[in-house]
């Protein structure tokens, strides 16, 4: 068991990640001219400078929560979900889908059912990826990644070639959703000065606290890290691999889903053409790696990635600072996060582990004390 000095390092790297992807931003900023002072205090203001901001960052934040999740479950269990972009995609499209073909049911049964068949739509995307995995052993990195090229040119061809002409405002875009259907809220809106921040923020924060049940509390999530740490074992200790596999798998693409579902319900309030993967998979990647897979990281990195996505505008309007700046901010602090091993090694130099320097000292004096003849009882 790690002492205290483990624990620090842990929290650490994290944090270190975040202060040297900011510093060498501001030397990349002063480099081309910028003032990198001015720019994070532009930055600082569009994010959390008045109540507006500071609720379109928690807006942004929230798909980012959703899809964090659901790439820390998979992780988890060791592998790979590249496909959040394309899970999402699958719940926003499902979720707009059913409010537009009963847009005149009532909220109280409407708004559940879309987000529940956002999350069905998210789960059965993930489940292709796990399926093949667990029964012929395909690399899900791979099937993931064209899962996200496939939903993405699919849903485009269910806009324009399937969904009735009624459903649409235009060839690339779907009608609003009614109110019933909505995730919005007047009144948290109103309080943040007519921001898009909507009640999925408090799903998402749900969300936060059943993952973490899931996985600290349960059976369940018991096998899913047993199974990511040694599959082997696990089968040998009597778990199912293959039906953890399947179930991580399924829960991620739920999560990721969900995600899909309050930029459907929430932000945008329909359903129009997407040139591109969605970023928040791959950005909500990036959040569950800096968060460390726990449910406080997650939430810390959302807040701090959403800092900086929608602050990143305030730099160009503000301190004239180009927005790709801000991506390579971000850039920044995912490298240092994926060489925390590196991060790690140096700071365990800097505040070694006293347990295991008190076993290291105990055998090099128990090895001492043996004689040549061979070692005692």
């Amino acid at each position: 068991m790690n002492d205290r000095n483990a624990k620090i390092r842990n929290i650490l790297v994290p944090v270190l990640s975040v202060i040297l992807g900011l510093v060498i931003g501001a030397i990349i900023m002063a480099a081309f001219g910028f003032n990198p002072v001015i720019g994070y205090q532009s930055m600082l203001n569009a994010s959390l400078g008045n109540l507006r901001s500071i609720g379109e960052t928690l807006r942004q934040a929230t798909p980012l929560i959703f899809t964090a999740l659901g790439f820390s479950i998979a992780n988890s269990a060791g592998f790979f979900n590249i496909g959040l972009s394309g899970q999402a995609l699958c719940g926003w499209l499902a979720s707009v889908s059913l409010a537009l073909v009963f847009p005149d049911l009532p909220k109280v049964i409407l708004l559940p059912l879309c987000i529940i068949a956002g999350a069905l739509a998210g789960a059965l995307a993930a489940a292709v990826p796990g399926v093949l995995r667990a029964y012929f052993g395909t690399s899900e990195v791979i099937v993931t990644i064209m899962m996200n090229y496939i939903v993405l040119y699919l849903s485009t061809f269910i806009l324009q070639g399937v969904m009735p002409e009624s459903f649409r405002s235009s060839l690339d875009s779907s009608n609003r959703i009614t109110e019933n259907a909505s995730l919005s809220m007047d009144s948290l809106s109103r309080f943040f000065g007519g921001s898009r921040v909507n009640a999925g923020l408090f799903l998402a924060l749900f969300g936060l606290v059943v993952v973490w049940f899931i996985m600290k509390k349960t059976t369940l999530g018991y096998e899913i890290r047993a199974v990511g740490l040694n599959p082997n074992a696990s089968e040998y200790a009597g778990m199912s691999s293959k039906r953890t596999i399947i179930l991580s798998m399924v829960l991620s693409g739920t999560f990721a889903g969900l995600g899909g579902v309050v930029e459907g319900l929430g932000t945008y309030q329909n359903f129009f053409v997407q040139t591109e993967s969605l970023s928040i998979g791959f950005d909500g990647l990036a959040v569950s790696l800096l968060g460390a897979g726990s449910s406080i990281g997650i939430l810390l990195a959302a807040l701090l990635f959403s800092i900086l996505q929608i602050g990143g505008l305030g730099m160009q309007t503000g301190a004239g600072v180009p927005f790709e700046i801000v991506n390579v901010v971000i850039a920044l602090i995912i490298f240092f996060v994926a060489i925390s091993y590196i991060m790690r090694v140096l700071l365990a130099k800097i505040m070694p582990d006293k347990r295991k320097e008190e076993v290291v000292q105990n055998l090099e004096s128990t090895s001492g004390n043996q004689d040549g003849k061979g070692g005692g009882l």
